[in-house]
């Protein structure tokens, strides 16, 4: 354990004399037995258990906002402590601001992690590096563990999880265990020179202090995760505040209750901009993942329930010689999917860590239902071989009879496979700390997708096949035209009741409309247009029934067009959501300085806390 200077002053040491029973929440602080003091947490591979008797109760920061001077001495202490790199800080401090000189006021936040009563970050990792220790209740991660997916980092509404894009791992502040373990407060309370942060047992009243709320301006909605952090906020604040970084956001006090709710801050004006660059990201490759996986499950879906059914184009096409080869397709654009999402991580080569959350994380149930599909879509294909007449032709059809049972039934566990997977690749959006994905727009559209893409996949596969062999394509066409419809209207229904909701939301997903709208609002509009042309073209190609080439080159071209809106729409959905996180500074934890940082070169510097992104 650490040791402790003879001199060490009283206010770096923990002081505790009385705790509640139950936080305000109806949780015990109390998270072990009454008769058990916890066990070892091993720090620096020692055995010893601290002596200090509230050792297994719920500990918390408070912050005193009056208190704050916005000298980063916090951050300071915590980095030393932690040997952190420049551009990692488990600590970081912003600013609210508002009013007019000379009644202008500033506010300071210095947040770090808050060891939550709900952590979602420990529920949402697929790789289970979260663990709730009875000890403190310190949430602490294992960046060993951790394969760098950043999920974690989507899911906190305080921004506490650091992904280290060096490194490839996510690393985050861990309470300090052992300064506790030997009685002093964590090294950013001890820095502290305003004396603005303490710690203790959570709901107990630091010396001093006055009020243990649990908001203040700029801080997100406690009840996503029942945080752990109390605050004292005395002075008058403006009814509205703004922040120095270059959120658009800002917080305006609520007649009701006289909480602070965010609304949207016009910084960027409301000329609508292009910005096509803008849209390629470092989630380009979730961009991918999402579209392809989401086209094979429809593919398959058409392939096997279309035949299924009785429909009379797919029944031909699901009896014909194409159709193990777009099982096949299928079970490859599947499998191309789970490499891209393997791209994203910063330790691809741990991409089998992505399974050991099943439990809680929608990660890992989302690539367990696609492999579930791919391992069913895999016996499907091969129990389907047997009636496929290239198979008939070299090794006779005595095999037929004996494969149509599991033939229908790997193709219904595939099929529902495909369902788990398609739902929890939603379910991952659904985060509370994102709105703007927290909606069922993000259903729609990514079952849309699935029925649009999939039918276009479908007849590029098949109309080639019947035109060379010179049967009619234009039934198939038709019937397809049918699905790739319902895909887009889906998806357009969705997207108008999404942009409805938002304009009235007060929260950030208002604040993603507001940079949709604007920033990037005519790569949103022409999303939109093609969306609604793509209806249009593929109803009226589905009713003419054209054939020869001027039909092809009609249906070739809407391919093309559903596919640009497609690809754009889902740049759009990565690239805009604005999370509910923590106030940042003018240049640290400020998105617009680290862009303009990584533009001009300034990112080389590592004194300048900019990583450039590797993974």
């Amino acid at each position: 354990m650490l040791n402790v200077r003879e001199d060490e002053p009283k206010y770096a040491k923990l002081f505790d004399p009385k705790t509640e029973e139950q936080n305000r929440y109806g949780k015990e602080i109390k998270l072990t037995p009454v008769d058990d003091n916890g066990i070892s947490l091993r720090i620096n591979g020692d055995d010893g258990i601290g002596p200090n008797p509230n050792r297994t109760k719920q500990h918390a920061f408070h912050f005193t906002a009056d208190n704050c001077i916005g000298c980063h001495a916090c951050e300071a202490a915590c980095s030393e402590k932690n040997d952190l790199p420049p551009h990692l800080s488990y600590r970081s401090v912003g600013y609210v601001e508002g009013g007019t000189f000379p009644n202008f006021t500033r506010m300071n936040i210095s947040m770090a992690c808050n060891h939550c009563d709900d952590p979602v970050c420990l529920k949402g990792c697929p790789t289970r590096a979260y663990t709730k220790h009875p000890e403190y209740g310190a949430v602490i991660q294992d960046p060993d563990i951790c394969f760098g997916c950043g999920y974690c980092t989507w899911v906190c509404p305080y921004n506490a999880p650091q992904l280290d894009p060096v490194n490839g791992q996510v690393e985050k502040c861990n309470m300090c265990v052992d300064r506790l373990e030997v009685g002093l407060k964590p090294a950013c309370v001890s820095a502290c020179l305003g004396n603005a942060l303490n710690f203790g047992v959570v709901e107990n009243t630091p010396q001093n202090r006055d009020q243990i709320e649990t908001q203040i301006p700029g801080f997100p909605d406690p009840s996503i995760t029942k945080p752990n952090i109390r605050f004292q906020q005395i002075k008058d604040m403006p009814r509205e505040v703004t922040r120095t970084d270059s959120m658009p956001v800002k917080y305006h006090k609520n007649n009701k209750d006289g909480k602070y709710k965010p609304v949207v801050d016009q910084k960027e004006g409301v000329t609508k901009q292009w910005n096509l660059k803008r849209l390629s990201s470092r989630e380009n490759p979730l961009v991918l993942f999402t579209l392809v996986t989401q086209a094979s499950i429809g593919l398959f879906a058409i392939a096997f329930l279309g035949g299924l059914l009785g429909v009379p184009a797919l029944s031909a096409a699901m009896n014909s010689v194409m159709y193990v080869p777009m099982v096949a397709i299928a079970f490859g654009l599947a499998g191309l999917g789970l490499f891209l999402s393997t791209t994203h991580l910063g330790k691809p080569f741990r991409f089998y860590r992505g399974f050991n959350n099943l439990r809680h994380s929608p990660v890992s149930r989302e690539g367990a239902g696609v492999a579930v599909y791919m391992a069913f879509a895999g016996l499907h294909l091969l129990t389907m071989l047997p009636n496929n007449a290239i198979f008939q032709g070299l090794f006779g059809d005595s095999l037929a009879a004996y494969t149509a049972v599991p033939a229908t039934v790997t193709g219904a566990l595939a099929f529902l496979g495909s369902l788990v997977g398609l739902y929890y690749m939603y379910r991952c959006y659904r985060i509370p700390a994102r709105p703007f994905w927290n909606h069922r727009q993000t259903a729609s559209t990514f079952g849309g997708t699935a029925l649009a893409l999939g039918g276009l996949v479908y007849g590029v596969l098949n109309v080639p096949y019947l035109a060379i062999i010179g049967d009619d394509y234009t039934a198939l066409l038709s019937s397809l035209a049918v699905v790739i419809v319902a895909g887009l209207a889906v998806e357009g229904v969705g997207l108008k009741r999404h942009a409805k909701d938002l304009n009235k939301a007060e929260n950030e997903g208002a604040v993603s409309h507001y940079v949709q709208s604007t920033t990037f609002g005519k790569s949103y509009l022409l999303r939109n247009v093609l969306i609604a042309i793509n209806i249009v073209a593929v109803l009226a190609l589905g009713a003419a029934a054209i054939n020869g080439w001027l039909g092809l080159t009609l249906w070739g071209l809407v391919t093309v067009s559903v596919l640009g809106s497609a690809l754009i729409g889902r740049a759009i959905f990565y690239v805009l959501v604005v999370p509910t996180t923590m106030p940042g500074a003018f240049f640290w934890k400020n998105k617009a300085f680290e862009e303009h940082a990584r533009e001009i070169g300034l990112a080389a510097n590592p004194a300048v806390g900019v990583a450039t992104w590797k993974h």
